[in-house]
């Protein structure tokens, strides 16, 4: 097939290309990021290097917008169909054609926007009209840059069947309006095209310069360091300085790239201005390779044609080696977009009482199901729900009260002091039960605080379980009713708060109002005397069950308490009193002082006192430990966890279900509308790509 530009085309299977420019018609359409990495040419280069008069070289029209500074502001992703030539036109009126002051222009030549559907471009200047203005609607008028690609697609029976992606131009410094940024702008634009591994990448750099300065291939060399997807095309051949050329370059003796360079002769700018004929130009170019004594020898290799025959034959090879991979991307996104689009779920339409009955009545159903260890989405790699509240109770709280150690803040004088204040003007014959009973109700006392902290702890759990409930995807979709149901449930669990201490200061109270010395557990004072006077005799220290409290039994015998005479006369509790006063002063009777100092040394009567009384206090603060450590966790659940299950539902009924703003509350967050609006673009795309790609076996 010959075309007008004078080289024969062969056309091989467009098949793989086209399919290519399906998908890339099909995710253009789709307002998020494109899951899918294509197979496409990326056109990169300085904004001098010729870019754009080779793509019009390849396309055999002038059509792209000229000027200074930057003209290429968006990305064109641009689509080349061979079409063959029609013997007839079809004069359907159902087409919408441009009004076409080219006379010349072909029918069977023509490009169509995806942004304009059904528009055919017979004229190419309109194209060119249109492409500034498609540029304009997003940038504006200045100098600024967008990433947001137009797609242009021209079918014509002179092109081979190709895709390419037209960046801006690389620059260094901001000329006029533009952005001081600009070099940052165009470099991330460009990288993102030509970083991804399913890139061509086509490196336009002017023979006339050191290579090694090219602005192309150095951005290139970044992402593609060996060169195994980088094409280099060589530009202004013709203007260089005589006696040199790019032979060395051609064989790969400078920057070798594996798919080679490709030198080219394009228009010059006073062609430009005179309106040459693309034509005239490739035929020009054709000469000049064939004529070059340089070149001549491997002119087949060289010019437009060769290049526009290379890139199609890289790209159909390339797209055949990716589309497996093509295809397992657009299976996968597929499936996950499903999956995020079932979880955003449909628009909840109806009645809005009858919602929000459904909702209250699932939330409470799985409140009850997550405490009761029956969900199905248990965890194995951590503890959740009602085994953290169990873990509260049977490790931290019972824990903390058996870390209560009653003398650590009673010591042994202490407890002499309080045996003589209770024994009253005269000395007790036998350990008095009254500072036994006083010191452990100050003891019993201090088990209230880790009780109402276990509270806390268990109430934290259930605002655990809250948070746990509320982060599904249902409330995630409607903030109102989820702030609505946070402020009700955390509303109920403070007011079942107030019984729930009140019960447990009240086992406390109810532990300290009443010593049960009655208690089959607790060592009674005739026992407890036997064993201090059983140890004492021994010398060895009383051994004590650290379950219940008692002494363990011992064989050795109970000697009565007895002091010896010698120890009666400057020891016990006013021993340090009268050790201060000589024979004058005591015979004189002077009054007590203000403050009484006793002695810093007990008898052996009172240090056996003050055992008794420590064995019977160990005794019986056991006792009361075990039924603390039993009871507090009953009442907690009594009054807290159990009746918030039970009585979940009736609360959110109460609070809600008579809400006026019922509508208010069904209100989906603008996230989930617009994440919803992706998706469905999305699955759409991928569903209809991945129609596409599996009619290709």
């Amino acid at each position: 097939m010959a075309s007008p530009t004078g080289f024969s085309i062969n056309v091989n299977d467009p098949s793989l290309i086209s399919l290519v420019n399906k998908l890339q018609d099909v995710f253009s359409t789709v307002g998020v990021h494109n899951p899918i990495d294509l197979p496409q040419i990326a056109v990169v280069g300085s904004q001098s290097s010729g870019k754009s008069s080779v793509l019009e070289n390849i396309v055999g029209r002038d059509f792209l917008p000229r000027g200074s500074g930057i003209v290429t502001r968006r990305p064109l992703v641009l689509q080349l169909i061979n079409k063959p030539a029609r013997n007839s036109v079809n004069g359907s009126t159902d087409e919408k054609v441009d009004n076409t002051t080219d006379e010349a222009a072909n029918l069977n030549e023509y490009g169509e926007f995806l942004h304009i559907p059904g528009q055919k471009f017979y004229d190419f200047n309109k194209i060119r009209e249109e492409i500034v203005r498609e540029t304009e609607s997003k940038v504006g008028k200045n100098a600024g840059i967008s990433p947001i690609p137009i797609n242009l697609r021209i079918y014509s029976p002179n092109v081979l069947t190709l895709t390419l992606v037209d960046l801006p131009g690389l620059t260094k410094v901001p000329v006029g309006d533009q952005p001081k940024d600009i070099e940052r702008q165009i470099r991330d634009m460009v990288l993102k095209y030509i970083s991804k591994p399913n890139a061509i990448i086509l490196a336009v750099t002017s023979a006339n310069q050191d290579l090694a300065n090219s602005d192309g291939l150095q951005l290139a060399r970044e992402v593609d360091p060996e060169g195994q997807r980088t094409i280099g095309v060589l530009t202004k051949v013709d203007l260089m300085d005589e006696g040199t050329d790019v032979v060395d370059i051609l064989a790969g003796r400078v920057i070798p790239l594996r798919l080679g360079y490709v030198p080219v002769v394009n228009r010059g700018q006073r062609d430009i201005e005179n309106k040459r004929p693309i034509a005239s130009a490739l035929e020009n170019e054709k000469n000049f390779f064939e004529n070059h004594k340089a070149y001549r020898n491997k002119a087949s290799y060289c010019g437009t044609p060769y290049l526009a025959r290379k890139l199609n034959l890289i790209l159909m090879m390339h797209i055949k080696q990716t589309l497996p991979d093509i295809k397992a991307r657009i299976s996968s996104s597929l499936q996950k977009y499903s999956s995020e689009l079932s979880q955003l779920g449909d628009s909840l339409l109806g009645n809005s009482a009858n919602i929000i009955l459904n909702i209250i009545t699932e939330f409470s159903n799985e409140y009850r199901t997550v405490l009761e260890g029956r969900n199905q989405e248990l965890s194995s790699a951590e503890l959740s729900g009602g085994a953290r509240i169990s873990f509260v109770f049977h490790e931290l709280y019972s824990n903390g009260i058996k870390a209560v150690d009653p003398f650590d803040t009673v010591k042994d004088m202490d407890i002499r002091m309080f045996l003589y204040n209770s024994s009253g003007p005269s000395p007790s014959l036998f350990v008095g039960t009254t500072a036994f009973e006083l010191i452990v109700k100050q003891q019993i006392r201090r088990m209230e605080d880790p009780s109402l902290k276990c509270i806390s702890l268990v109430y934290d759990e259930l605002v655990r379980i809250l948070g746990q409930l509320l982060n599904k995807q249902l409330f995630r979709r409607y903030p109102m009713l989820k702030e609505k149901f946070h402020a009700v449930v955390i509303t109920f669990f403070k007011k079942c708060m107030e019984p729930t201490n009140k019960l447990v200061r009240d086992l406390v109270n109810m532990e300290a109002c009443y010593i049960n010395t009655g208690h089959p557990d607790f060592l009674n004072g005739h026992r407890a005397m036997a064993i201090v006077n059983e140890r004492q005799a021994a010398g060895k220290p009383t051994q004590v069950d650290p379950k219940t409290g008692k002494p363990l039994p011992s064989r050795a015998n109970s000697p009565s308490l007895e002091t010896s005479p010698e120890t009666t006369n400057n020891s016990g509790f006013f021993g340090s009193f009268w050790a201060s006063k000589n024979k004058k002063k005591a015979a004189a009777m002077e009054p007590p002082p203000p403050t009484l100092k006793v002695s810093a040394n007990m008898s052996d009567r009172e240090s056996a006192e003050v055992e008794v009384i420590k064995l019977l206090i160990t005794s019986y603060y056991n006792i009361v430990k075990r039924t603390m450590i039993d009871m507090v966790p009953k009442a907690i659940m009594y009054t807290l966890v159990q009746f918030t299950k039970d009585e979940m539902q009736r609360e959110l009924l109460e609070n809600m279900y008579r809400n006026q703003e019922l509508d208010d509350l069904l209100k989906e967050s603008d996230y989930t509308i617009r994440r919803r609006k992706e998706c469905q673009q999305m699955v759409e795309s991928l569903s209809r790509a991945s129609e596409i790609v599996s009619q290709v076996q």
